[in-house]
């Protein structure tokens, strides 16, 4: 795909993620927006037969069910992802704080299998604040599970606040370089950037600091707090389906 292909597959989903959020009642709608780039990155160009995926930060469920259902996947619609390794799911998520250590156990698992396939975590910043975080960290890391990436969300918003208004976390680069990890900083909106990051792996587990736009595509969304979980009305609706399409007001 040119960079005008992704874009368009980019707002697309948007779009759908938007559409499935009506028909299913489900929202979280600013965190799907936020790894768009991300997902269609991993899901288009880099995830590879043997490799598993799990979406730690469930909330954000839509566009992956998504991206599942393209794939042939017939995953159930619930608020959080339920394991059902049948339709791609591999991780039941939600509770914050459970994707990497699982993650590292199924590292951990095909390392001493010699077991090919990469695991890949797709984690939030506020889930950083999550003590699991920093223990499977240091275990990642004193077992060198070099089949190990994760990636943050880092939009900087929480369910709430502002991360750095709720607990904040300093630089997470240097905190996971300093638990033993290899660590890239990327625009997580940028294909080249995200796609090259992705496509590297070292001799350490890695983790992939991706920056972001909370609610990207819809610019009342964007960096608003109040959208974490808030669902438009249908004035605001019209709106967001103008912006993602790319019309003029």
């Amino acid at each position: 795909m040119n960079f005008e292909q992704r874009v368009k597959r980019c707002n697309e989903l948007r779009i759908k993620t938007l559409d499935l959020s009506l028909e299913t009642g489900l929202s979280h709608l600013a965190g799907s927006f936020s790894m768009i780039e991300l997902l269609t990155t991993l899901y288009d160009h880099i995830l590879k037969e043997d490799d598993k995926f799990i979406l730690s930060k469930g909330h954000a469920c839509l566009p992956y069910y998504l991206l599942l259902r393209e794939r042939g996947y017939n995953p159930h619609l619930s608020g959080h992802p339920e394991i059902d390794p049948v339709n791609g799911i591999h991780c039941t998520t939600g509770s914050l704080g459970h994707g990497l250590p699982i993650g590292v156990g199924m590292a951990m698992a095909r390392k001493f299998r010699n077991k090919d396939g990469k695991i890949y975590v797709m984690m939030s910043d506020g889930e950083c604040q999550e003590g699991t975080t920093w223990e499977s960290s240091l275990i990642a890391s004193k077992y060198k599970l070099d089949n190990l990436t994760a990636i943050i969300d880092n939009n900087k918003i929480q369910a709430t606040d502002w991360v750095d208004n709720v607990l904040p976390l300093g630089d997470l680069r240097k905190k996971f370089e300093s638990f033993g990890w290899h660590v890239s900083e990327i625009d997580g909106h940028n294909f080249e950037e995200v796609e090259s990051a992705l496509k590297k792996s070292y001799d350490q587990p890695y983790m992939i600091v991706a920056n972001t736009v909370k609610g990207k595509g819809v610019s009342y969304i964007e960096n608003n707090p109040e959208w974490h979980a808030k669902k438009p009305k249908l004035e605001r609706l019209e709106q967001a389906y103008r912006e993602l399409r790319g019309e003029k007001p």
